[in-house]
């Protein structure tokens, strides 16, 4: 079943207060589904920024994308997660993952284990569990909205996490180097797709674009990798051209959740507007 299209601002800073709930409302004005905060040492505290965020919106969906497994204990994070339910009206989306590069050192800076990959899927598990006990009334707290827990995305490419993916995520989206070309994906979808038998068609499949037209900011180069047009974390072209192109994602991969950098959602705009119902 071909789902709809819906579209995410990943944003991480803004230069004070004001400009970061702006930024929010300026999401929500132009039809994007999800505002959603990175989980590095270099942005904003997640958790404190989506509530920023949801005090300055009304329909918006505020994620994590994604939290880090390693930094935080699973216990104090589903207490706080369902605080953050409660106070959006429900609107919470819970993005976790294993950690990206310089995820070590920075779970050692906050005086963290950092364990073997294996170690950090038990994070997950144990994150899950607690929040579906912390969201269904199990524990003290009990304002959570979304009694079922929040919707559920997973950064997965190895086996192990797909596996977990399969079974716990309502969405995917995939950890591939932004170089990576489309056909990337057809190894990890396989895989997704074994794993999950009949749960597959539920599973919404996500991929992060990290540049939108061909002119970089100088910050964003050494992020890029070498990844050019053809690759997965590229858009370039026309609002039609680019729009064309995930349509043929869409149909070739089923991938439906497509997220941007901030920087980029005022070019992106249009683009979303062409998928509007899609």
């Amino acid at each position: 079943m071909t789902k709809h299209f819906r579209f995410g601002v990943v944003a991480g800073f803004a230069p004070d207060a004001g400009s970061w709930t702006a930024l929010a409302r300026r999401a929500e004005d132009q039809g994007y589904s999800t505002f959603l905060v990175p989980d590095t040492l270099g942005t904003l505290p997640p958790l404190l920024a989506l509530t920023a965020a949801a005090t300055a919106t009304t329909t918006l969906r505020l994620g994590t994308f994604v939290l880090s497994a390693p930094y935080r204990r699973p216990q104090q994070l589903a207490w706080e997660l369902a605080g953050l339910d409660f106070l959006s009206g429900g609107r919470l989306e819970l993005g976790v993952g294993t950690g990206r590069a310089a995820a070590e050192t920075e779970a050692g800076l906050l005086g963290m284990p950092y364990g073997t990959a294996g170690r950090r899927i038990e994070q997950i598990e144990e994150l899950i569990a607690e929040v579906k006990a912390a969201f269904g009334g199990e524990r003290r707290f009990t304002g959570a909205i979304q009694k079922d827990g929040p919707p559920l995305l997973l950064a997965a490419a190895g086996e192990r996490m797909l596996t977990l993916a399969a079974k716990e995520a309502d969405s995917v989206t995939f950890a591939l180097p932004p170089a990576a070309p489309p056909h990337s994906l057809h190894r990890p979808l396989a895989v997704l797709e074994e794993k999950a038998g009949a749960r597959f068609g539920q599973i919404e499949l996500s991929h992060n674009v990290h540049l939108v037209g061909d002119d970089p900011p100088p910050w964003l180069v050494p992020l890029l990798h070498g990844a050019g047009p053809g690759s997965l974390a590229v858009l370039d072209g026309s609002p039609r051209e680019m729009a064309d192109t995930l349509l043929r994602r869409r149909d070739e991969l089923g991938i439906s959740y497509v997220t941007v950098n901030a920087v980029f959602a005022d070019a992106f705009a249009p683009v979303a507007d062409l998928l509007s119902g899609a």
